[in-house]
């Protein structure tokens, strides 16, 4: 009786002793080395999420123009109020209203002026919606890099451990390259595929805006061309 109750404490106490799988403790079984990349990784994550979010709320605002916009453009270019069309774009200060007001500035010149400084204004603008986008596609291809730095110095801990170890392969020995070489791996990949989504995600958005601008830009153009 005595013994099947040693038996089954011992069984228990080995299932109590089994060990989870923790993510913290992955990242600090890791050694100052997995932990010196994690980190670099962490950082490259809150840059890619910052600028994604700060890019989107802007491209968002900058596509949003009333639906009447140009049809008030129509009414006061055909009526000479020239001063109040202006005015209007100023009022909006959205990509596609500085654009309008840029080729109103110009109304009286050639047209092929007036197109040439539209064009102009059109590549300022977006050049100012695609700022710091770059920086999310360099991330999405440096982050696995880095996560495979992790691998290869995770590797060479473990391979240093065999040999300080006279040959003799000890898991417990291995642990830490194995953990680094694992989690920095996993964390690069992560990084970056959110990095890349939202890369593209930004370029789609901002593709929408700029169709929106060149549609508004030759609307513009054709009223000038309407016969008096």
């Amino acid at each position: 009786m005595i013994s099947f109750f040693q038996e089954n404490t011992a069984l228990l106490e080995a299932a109590g002793g089994e060990k989870t799988l923790s993510i913290y403790k992955l990242i600090m079984d890791g050694g100052i080395g997995g932990r010196l990349i994690l980190s670099l990784l962490f950082v490259l994550l809150a840059v890619a999420l910052y600028i994604y979010f700060e890019r989107f709320f802007a491209i968002k605002t900058a596509s949003k123009i009333d639906e009447n916009f140009m049809n008030q453009i129509r009414d006061h270019v055909s009526n000479g109020r020239l001063d109040a069309a202006d005015a209007l774009c100023k009022s909006k200060n959205t990509p596609t209203a500085r654009l309008i007001g840029k080729g109103i500035s110009r109304i009286g010149k050639p047209l092929d002026d007036i197109n040439t400084a539209i064009e102009t204004a059109g590549k300022l603008e977006v050049y100012q919606l695609e700022k710091n986008v770059s920086v999310l596609a360099t991330i999405s291809g440096v982050a696995p890099m880095i996560g495979f730095l992790g691998t290869v110095i995770g590797m060479i801990i473990a391979i240093h451990e065999i040999a300080n170890a006279g040959g003799q392969i000890d898991i417990k020995l291995l642990s830490d390259g194995l953990y680094t070489a694992m989690t920095t791996t996993v964390g690069g990949l992560i990084v970056g595929i959110i990095a890349y989504m939202t890369y593209n995600h930004l370029v789609v958005k901002t593709d929408k805006v700029v169709y929106q601008m060149e549609a508004k830009s030759v609307e513009f153009l054709d009223l000038l061309n309407e016969p008096v």
